[in-house]
């Protein structure tokens, strides 16, 4: 009996998460070919010959479209016709909060930039002996650390995600002494906020010694 359970369990283990994806996916599919296939013209729409509904053809054709988009608005007429409508947006009050506000998230979300989260750490929080797992933002100089500079002490911006959703949490300038770097990658960090510890790094790089901070290195405070 203890076997069978043991296979039932490794079984949902390797299937649930295929069955899951398999499931967001094809509900995804869905909903954008449902959105896209109504404007398709029906001499142009598979589904008027064969038919038949042929999944994912509204999806295709809406990646096409973004992407002549993403052509087009690189040359210096496409900017231009996208800067005339973002100063029409910018006299419309509500219209233009929700614009600036959607834009800066896909930005911030979507952008491959070089500033980007590329390293994660441990900081003490919420109290002395306990750790929380931050994501390294930026030591750049910026107004808050200007504010800061009385401190003499070098600061650091933090992202510290929550559990399970890494995409909210707190930003925070620390002591960059306090911080301490790790070697998992953003993706193994993410990985593990998500599943609140459950998945952990499969391996760490080897780091000297003389490199690396360890907690029992901090100072008291």
């Amino acid at each position: 009996m203890g076997r069978l359970r043991s296979y039932f369990l490794t079984g949902f283990i390797v299937s649930a998460p295929i069955a899951i994806t398999a499931y967001i996916a094809w509900s995804l599919i869905g909903w954008v070919d449902s959105w896209v296939k109504p404007y398709i013209p029906a001499k142009y729409n598979p589904d008027t010959y064969l038919g038949f509904d042929v999944p994912g053809f509204g999806l295709i054709v809406a990646l096409i479209l973004i992407t002549l988009t993403g052509f087009l608005t690189a040359n210096i007429v496409g900017r231009s016709i996208v800067h005339f409508g973002e100063r029409v947006l910018d006299r419309m009050p509500l219209v233009r909060s929700i614009y600036r506000g959607l834009k800066q998230i896909f930005e911030t979300v979507l952008a491959q930039k070089a500033d980007m989260f590329k390293k994660v750490g441990i900081i003490e929080w919420p109290r002395r002996g306990a750790w929380a797992v931050v994501f390294i933002a930026t030591d750049r100089d910026t107004e808050i650390s200007r504010k800061l500079e009385g401190s003499h002490e070098d600061m650091v911006a933090v992202f510290m995600p929550s559990t399970p959703n890494p995409t909210t949490g707190f930003l925070m300038y620390v002591p960059k002494k306090d911080l301490v770097e790790l070697d998992m990658s953003v993706e193994e960090a993410a990985k593990l906020v998500i599943s609140a510890g459950l998945v952990t790094p499969d391996q760490v790089k080897a780091q000297p010694a003389e490199s690396r901070r360890t907690a029992s290195s901090l100072p008291n405070t």
